[in-house]
Order: structure tokens, then sequence, then C-alpha cells
């Protein structure tokens, strides 16, 4: 997976009939599904989309490597500074497009473009500078030239010490042509999560840590 960071400066495919029978089999339904439209949708990010659905229809378990820069850039950011973004985004701004979790960050799924004009942005404002982002962890842009491994359309089993798989969707793609953040939004909801954190940081708290992974986002609020 290609790197950029972001503290420095086709048609779309038809899904097969056994796509949508793939993505509705899941065995844990509190894991979000891939829509038949939705995995068209990430197919065509490919070079030869056929062969990706061709894929999926036969191993709807299988993870699979997509370009960026064309149809999404993902913003890779560690998971729990992801959680605080994410919640800001649903509960304050626009909600978000497809997002997934890999190897304990989370990927944003964002419009083309986000990942030459986020680093710009955040340096523009003097997010980059100590002095202004101690609450913003390094955050990664994937665009032009970058790949990514984005989660099987269906929920596999559970793995490592959290008991969750090292890919899973939290947002699953549902539709041909989602929504996706622009950098504008992404700085937003980064900015308001840092402060989120810096508050946190000076409270204490009697309450037992909160499971990050159990947000549940409606995405019919999607504005």
């Amino acid at each position: 997976m290609s790197k950029r960071s972001c503290n420095h400066s086709g048609a779309l495919g038809t899904a097969p009939a056994g796509i949508a029978a793939s993505v509705h089999s899941a065995p844990d339904a509190s894991v979000a599904d891939v829509t038949a439209e939705g995995a068209a949708w990430l197919a065509s990010a490919g070079t030869y989309p056929r062969s990706t659905l061709a894929l999926w229809e036969e191993q709807p378990t299988a993870p699979v490597v997509l370009p960026c820069g064309t149809v999404f850039d993902i913003v890779n950011i560690p998971a729990i500074f992801g959680r605080r973004m994410l919640d800001r985004l649903w509960a304050e701004g626009p909600g978000t497009g497809p997002v997934a979790t890999y190897r304990g960050r989370m990927l944003i799924f964002a419009a083309p473009g986000t990942a030459q004009r986020l680093p710009s942005l955040m340096k523009w404002e003097e997010w980059g500078s100590p002095g202004r982002t101690g609450a913003i962890p390094p955050i990664l842009c994937h665009g032009t030239g970058d790949a990514v491994t984005v989660p099987p359309l269906r929920s596999t089993a559970p793995t490592g010490p959290t008991g969750r798989a090292a890919s899973r969707w939290l947002v699953a793609p549902d539709t041909r042509q989602p929504w996706l953040p622009g950098p504008e939004v992404l700085l937003w909801a980064a900015v308001r999560a840092a402060r989120d954190a810096a508050s946190a940081a000076v409270r204490i708290s009697i309450s037992p840590a909160a499971d990050q992974g159990a947000n549940v986002y409606d995405v019919s609020r999607r504005r």
C-alpha cells in the first residue's frame, strides 16, 4: 500500500447475479454488507472491473487490491482518531461515503483529488505545526499511483485478540454513485476531532472504555 503523509507538504460495470446472492449471505448481521451496486462501483476503480466482479462472485470473502485516484481517494487514519472524525461527520456534518478498517487503521473513501489537496489545506491552516496538532496523529493519503486493500464483500471470521476481522466495512458501499467527502469536509472533521481529543485528555473518566467498534452509522441520514 503506497502512502502519502497528509502532515507533509471508466464506466461502471454490472454486477453478476451471483454477486447479489453473495453479499446478502453474510453470517454476521452486525457487519455492514456491500450491495451488488456497491460492488460494481468498487470494481469500476480497477483496470478490469468484470474480472474483479467474477472473482468476488466465486470468492466473496476475498479482499482485493484496488487503485486510487480515479473513482476514489483514501484518507488513512489511526482507528481511534478516525472514530472521532466519523462521529463528528455523522452527528454534525454531511455523513460519509464508504469507510473500512484495515490493520488498526480507518480508511475513509474520499473524492478523487483529496489525497493531493488535503495535505496542502492542512499545511495552509498550519495544522502541520507541533503547536497546533498535538492531538492529530499521522494521517496518510492515497491517491493517483497508489493502491489499497479493500475488505471482502462478505464478512469473515473474527481474528486476532480483538475478536474482529482485520479488515471490515464500517460503512459499506451501497450504490453505484456514492457521495464522497472532499478535503474541506475532512479537514473540518479532523480539526474537531483533535479538539475533542484535547478536551478528553484533561478529563478523568471513571467509566469503562467505550467499544470503538460499537458505533453504527445510519446511512439514511447522509446529506
